[in-house]
Formats: structure tokens, sequence, C-alpha cells
């Protein structure tokens, strides 16, 4: 028996730095711009971010070259300060993340249904990767 249950995929990671600057550095436009990209051949040129349930986000996220790009964007659905960012992508996906305060550091751990396109292995590879390049922007600054 099939079921229209999306798989759940987490990426998760530990911060070196309050639960305040994380949830800045995640949320603010002139951070996310800074941070969102899965590899060095990637970036995001432009970020929009009305967080507020019912607002909407959208972050361009283009090869450097010029060769591709897209808009990666949606609506929240939760947002509770310094806590848990839930939304919905474009296409219907949810995206749970919760940010766990751990005194000088801070555990962010995303959830997210993955898409039937790509290798679930590929996606946790990519998002895990985003993830990770928001711990090291968020340490080093």
């Amino acid at each position: 028996m099939e079921t229209n249950q999306p798989t759940k995929v987490t990426v998760e990671t530990v911060i070196q730095a309050p639960v305040e600057k994380v949830w800045r550095y995640w949320t603010e436009p002139a951070h996310i711009t800074k941070w969102n990209q899965a590899s060095e051949d990637w970036h995001a040129p432009r970020a929009e971010n009305d967080l507020r349930v019912g607002g909407k986000f959208s972050t361009r996220m283009e090869a450097k070259d010029g060769s591709m790009g897209f808009d990666f964007g949606g609506v929240y659905d939760v947002v509770n300060l310094h806590e848990a960012i839930s939304y919905t992508i474009g296409d219907g996906r949810r995206v749970d993340i919760t940010f766990v305060d751990q005194g000088d550091a801070t555990k962010v751990v995303e959830t997210f249904d993955a898409e039937s396109t790509n290798p679930v292995e590929m996606q946790q590879a990519g998002w895990q990767a985003i993830m990770d390049n928001f711990k090291a922007y968020t340490e080093q600054n």
C-alpha cells in the first residue's frame, strides 16, 4: 500500500553562538545572502524575508557562472522567536526548524519534506552543506 506521506529528512548542527545571534543570522536578508549556498560555485545574490505567520520569504540562488538559478521561497506557518520556524515551500512541501538554546551554543535542527526528483541522500547532503555554511558564517562573524 502506497502512502502520500513525504519522506522527512533532517539536518542539524551545533553553532558556537547564543541563540539570539543564530536567529538573527538565520532570518535577516543581509546575512542570508552570505551563507545560503550548498557549494562555492553557487551564491545567493538576493533575499527577502517577512518573518511572521503568513509572511513570505524568497532567496535567489544562482550558479556564480550564471548557468542556472532559481528562487527558493515560501510562506511562514509558525514563527516562535528564538525557538522555531515552520514554512511551506511553493511546491507544498513543509520545513520545520528548531533552535535549541544551549547557553553559549545553539543547536539548529531542520526537517524537510523530500522532493521526488532527486535521491534523498543527495537532498540531505545539499541541505547539510547549506547548514554547514551557516554554522561557519555565524561562528566567524
